[in-house]
């Protein structure tokens, strides 16, 4: 064989490598969008967890409404039944459904934490205040896995763009990641009346 076919031997391989070092860089990425996605789900999990508690607690005053209640168990019903697996990390729809039942069951216990207000005897509760601190902990959680979640599908959205990784990202069938957005009216501040 002459120097021209080595040489062309040689490029290939260093190609072939190259790509193989591509492939494994974006498999690790992925498996960090979805490590990230699992650690989101386990917080909403938890505060859906929490939420029968919290709700039993509420129903032990006697004249608090039940329409809030009733909100705040169908809003937990809808948010847990919608499910988004790793694989659909890649259709913005399932991903905004999913966040739009979250936001909705987010919306039913503000209004529950309002209500609350109006009832001493269930804010003296100290299961009650047990419960309250347990889901602030969760929410503040929440926020958290979301933004570590929002990262690591940066990361890897970024590496699927860039030249020269995304001519393999393309030929090896990587696609974007959907981020999570804030919910619609998030840019505007609530108003707090005293």
């Amino acid at each position: 064989m002459n120097i021209k076919t080595w040489i062309g031997i040689g490029a290939l391989a260093a190609l072939v490598l190259y790509g193989i070092n591509i492939n494994n860089s974006l498999v690790a990425q992925e498996e960090s969008v979805d490590q990230a996605w699992a650690q989101v789900e386990n917080q909403y999990q938890r505060r859906s967890d929490l939420i029968p508690n919290l709700v039993n607690t509420v129903k032990g005053a006697a004249d608090f409404e039940q329409e809030t209640l009733t909100q705040v168990i169908e809003a937990r019903s809808k948010a847990t039944s919608v499910q988004v697996s790793a694989e659909d990390l890649n259709d913005p729809q399932k991903v905004q459904q999913f966040q739009q039942a979250q936001a909705q069951l987010s919306g039913a216990l503000s209004r529950l934490l309002v209500t609350v207000e109006k009832y001493p005897e269930l804010k003296a509760n100290q299961n009650f205040r047990d419960l309250q601190v347990q889901l602030e902990g969760t929410e503040n959680r929440i926020a958290t896995e979301r933004k570590r979640y929002n990262d690591a599908v940066s990361s890897y959205n970024t590496a699927i763009r860039r030249f020269p990784g995304n001519i393999f990202a393309g030929l090896l069938g990587f696609d974007n990641k959907t981020y999570f957005e804030a919910d619609e009216g998030a840019e505007q501040a609530p108003e707090v009346n005293f």
